[in-house]
């Protein structure tokens, strides 16, 4: 969703009517997640994708007619449809997509929910009658809520919510037998917090931005933790690990690395990071030097729990030698963990349903 900001800007900045197009559900292989984004400007310029090639072009067409009608549109495509070869969907799944003219005031308040670095839950009418088809409001986690659209709904509304907070999940839920809403599950930015402004995280930040993920140095020694060395990154922050990571929320979007090798910033560090709910934990170093760490914190009161979580030596065996390399294994390794905990979470939700 964050991937269609710069066009969106660009042509609300030009004054030009702008659809969006969002994946409600799929089934099967279809490789697009619920929660992708597709804007469409009134030119026929696009930003984003709902299906990665597949349906596009049939979503265009009914971005342009969405924009002439100003009306919001609920479509389907799947194999089972006599069009489905028309359009590309052979792969075997199938997608609901919903379309609608772009809000402009509250696209301020999505960008805000996009940009932020608490959940959110971005509710839209996606079948119901034609005065509140299309219509939108956002949940936050702190219990505050942007436009409502009926009071009727309200409790069931927050209910589902609240559901979808809980679990980290976007879904569907229906208020009555003609009325179905959207709701997806806003969450952070995934961040990467690196330990060290040695060579490899010059290289690790590069490639992290690359992947839209928000980035953060930790370093007291302005030789090495300074902007000269990190101009683009989101946060520096030169100062020890106690004190930097007051200035971080540690959630279970963020990956923490320590690189520096040196025990009195990465201890300290990987006590407070294995402690907290972040997704990946990785740490510089051999065998021989891992052993010796992990001896050093269950001295000072880590668990063998905790440390089970650590990653080290850090980084996809890809047999790395050049830092650009292990940058390349570290950042592989984040992307999995990554990757493999939403899995793990959609998985067990399964389950649990």
């Amino acid at each position: 969703m964050r991937d269609i900001l710069t066009g969106v800007d660009h042509w609300i900045r030009d004054d030009k009517p702008i659809a969006l197009a969002t994946v409600i559900q799929t089934w099967g292989s279809s490789p697009r997640r619920a929660g992708a984004k597709m804007a469409l400007a009134s030119d026929g310029q696009f930003s984003g994708s709902v299906s990665g090639g597949c349906v596009e072009n049939a979503v265009i067409e009914a971005a342009v007619e969405s924009l002439k009608t100003d009306q919001s549109r609920l479509l389907h495509f799947g194999v089972a449809d006599e069009t489905a070869w028309e359009v590309g969907l052979a792969c075997g799944g199938s997608i609901d997509i919903f379309v609608k003219p772009l809000d402009l005031d509250f696209f301020e308040i999505l960008r805000s929910a996009w940009l932020d670095d608490h959940q959110s839950v971005h509710v839209t009418v996606i079948r119901g009658a034609a005065n509140i088809l299309g219509c939108e409001m956002l949940i936050r986690e702190d219990g505050q809520v942007a436009r409502t659209f009926n009071d009727r709904w309200g409790g069931k509304i927050l209910e589902s919510a609240n559901g979808a907070l809980l679990h980290g999940k976007s879904c569907r839920a229906e208020l009555d037998a003609e009325t179905e809403i959207f709701l997806e599950f806003i969450s952070p930015p995934p961040t990467l917090v690196v330990v060290g402004g040695v060579h490899i995280t010059v290289v690790l930040m590069s490639l992290a931005k690359t992947l839209g993920y928000r980035t953060v140095v930790i370093d007291p020694r302005k030789v090495w933790g300074n902007s000269e060395r990190f101009p683009n990154v989101d946060q520096l922050i030169q100062a020890w690990p106690e004190e930097a990571f007051q200035q971080i929320r540690l959630t279970r979007s963020t990956a923490v690395v320590m690189l520096t090798h040196d025990p009195k910033l990465d201890d300290p560090a990987l006590k407070i990071a294995l402690a907290s709910p972040a997704f990946y934990v990785g740490a510089l170093g051999s065998k021989t030097t891992n052993a010796k760490r992990r001896e050093r914190l269950l001295n000072d009161g880590l668990t063998e729990s905790q440390l089970s979580r650590l990653h080290a030596p850090i980084g996809l065996d890809i047999g790395a030698e050049s830092p650009e390399e292990i940058a390349l294994a570290i950042m592989s390794e984040v992307v999995n963990a990554y990757r493999r905990q939403s899995q793990f979470e959609v998985q067990k939700e399964a389950v649990v349903e």
